[in-house]
């Protein structure tokens, strides 16, 4: 899309107030550089692992007993993974739109794509409630669900307020609720939609649609939000798809602060009915003017996770804030350009504006790694998406080995201290992103008789760093096999996670490693 040259569009409203969230005064958020930026201490850590350091005036002798080794392959956990699109806003695969296919068939061939881990579902709000005070899914939904159960993948999803793909002829907003909530003409000058239409908004800070949004909500997260096959959703934004602007159309609001009270109070409700699931604030800058720094501040102290919509015709602020997020955050990476996979002869004009070529997607998926992704969409064409990979592997083999984040005990000692045992881990991350939540490690028997462990702080281990833990085991442990659990915890859930290393792990993704007895002559002095 071309929104970057709008970015300037409008001046902030200087020293103006609104009552946002707690009775707290906002009046936007100006810019900042996100590196070093004080966004709070990230989620709190219970049951905290000793994370060092851990000095040789505590040893009564230690020894290195394991090592692992980074693992290249695809490891699907929660929190990282590519993304394979059930529907965007223009419907499923271009074959199912046309009928060459069928539904069944388009979510088919995307779960067996095997490095898809998570379907994503973008849709109006139309089709999702068609009436008041029940939800009306399309069939859409239950299709995904069920072939995530069936294939072990996971869902998300986007519900648009707002969208140009079926304008003029419908809104996004359901029927129902026409003519009840006032539609904003806000016309057909653009640069970016060139079309003999005018395009209409819904007034968003009319009372029915709050009073119906909130209904939306209440709705979505009843269903979904204790769903176990759910990964995250994206926040309910303002404007087109859903992106938080309208390109280089006017905002259907009568001031600045009018929009920025009206989407911060929708932002606290979503935040506040979701409370497992994580929410995504798409991070596009504040062309329309509607209090978007004001939204994603709020998202990023509450531990939501961050999107964007473009990689490579991105503004430079985008770039430093992705870039730069809090550790703990992730972030889901979508690229629009050449979303058909189309070779070389078959793309169109637009969808070949930087020159690139068929190699847009390439270019595009290493990119997602120079800003530390976690996730990287592949929208709607199955098909065309495993011809392309097969001719252009290498941004696909990159993501699979380095995307988001990877961790392994790449350290594993043992020392004598005080008579018991202690375990002490290096944990490496051999991705690109920290832990998006708390990490949580286990030293376990294997008969399940001696459990101990906790937590790191929240996205540790750091992308590329190594963090250390121990593990202090009951007295006159005399050694033996134990076995190294690892989970993430996002929002008070802990998602069971796989080591992403070379060595050999268990079928529930453990390490086992044994023990050395504490009179073994390879001890060491720390001395």
């Amino acid at each position: 899309m071309h929104r970057r040259e709008f970015i300037a569009a409008g001046a902030t409203v200087a020293g103006a107030l609104s009552v946002a969230r707690g009775g707290v005064f906002r009046a936007d958020v100006p810019d900042h550089n996100w590196d070093h930026y004080d966004f709070g201490p990230g989620p709190r850590v219970r049951n905290r692992l000793n994370q060092g350091p851990f000095g040789i005036d505590q040893d009564e002798g230690w020894f290195t007993i394991a090592t692992t080794t980074p693992s290249e392959r695809h490891v699907r956990n929660f929190g990282t993974g590519l993304v394979g699109y059930a529907w965007e806003e223009s419907g499923p695969s271009v074959a199912a739109r046309q009928g060459k296919e069928t539904l069944e068939q388009h979510i088919e061939k995307m779960v067996n794509l095997p490095y898809v881990d998570v379907l994503y579902i973008r849709c109006d709000w139309r089709d999702v409630q068609s009436r008041p005070g029940r939800l009306d899914l399309s069939p859409i939904w239950k299709l995904a669900f069920d072939a995530a159960k069936a294939h072990n993948l996971q869902v998300a999803f986007r519900v648009e307020l707002s969208s140009t793909v079926h304008q003029p002829k419908q809104v996004s907003m359901p029927d129902f609720l026409r003519g009840e909530v006032p539609l904003i003409n806000i016309g057909r000058t653009s640069k970016e939609q060139k079309v003999d239409f005018d395009f209409y908004e819904p007034q968003y800070d009319h009372p029915k649609f709050q009073k119906a949004f909130r209904e939306l909500t209440e709705l979505l997260a009843a269903e979904f939000d204790n769903n176990p096959l759910m990964e995250f959703i994206d926040l309910m934004m303002y404007g087109f798809w859903g992106e938080g602007h309208t390109n280089d159309f006017p905002a259907p609001f009568r001031d600045y602060l009018t929009a920025e009270r009206t989407f911060v109070e929708m932002t606290d409700l979503q935040l506040e009915c979701f409370k497992t699931t994580p929410i995504a604030v798409n991070m596009q800058p504040d062309i329309s003017r509607v209090g978007n720094r004001a939204v994603q501040d709020i998202v990023v102290r509450a531990g939501g996770w961050l999107r964007s919509d473009s990689i490579i015709m991105e503004e430079p602020i985008q770039i430093e804030e992705l870039g730069n997020r809090p550790p703990w955050l992730a972030t889901i990476l979508e690229d629009g350009a050449n979303r058909h996979y189309r070779l070389a002869g078959e793309a169109t004009a637009d969808e070949d504006e930087t020159g690139y070529g068929e190699r847009y997607r390439e270019v595009a998926g290493l990119h997602a790694l120079d800003l530390g992704a976690n996730y990287f969409a592949l929208w709607t064409e199955a098909d065309n998406i495993k011809r392309y990979y097969e001719k252009h592997p290498r941004s696909l083999e990159m993501m699979q080995s380095r995307m988001g984040y990877r961790v392994r005990p790449s350290w594993i000692w043992q020392r004598k201290r005080f008579d018991p045992a202690e375990l002490i881990l290096g944990i490496a991350n051999d991705g690109v992103a920290g832990v998006p939540g708390i990490l949580g490690v286990y030293v376990e028997t294997p008969d399940g008789k001696i459990k101990i462990g906790g937590n790191l702080d929240a996205g540790q281990p750091y992308a590329g760093k190594v963090r250390q833990a121990s593990f202090v085991l009951p007295r006159g442990w005399v050694g033996g096999e134990l076995r190294l659990r690892t989970e993430i915890d996002v929002k008070g859930v802990p998602y069971p996670i796989r080591w992403a290393c070379q060595e050999a792990l268990t079928s529930d993704g453990a390490l086992p490693v044994r023990l050395f007895q504490n009179d073994d002559p390879r001890f060491r002095k720390g001395v």
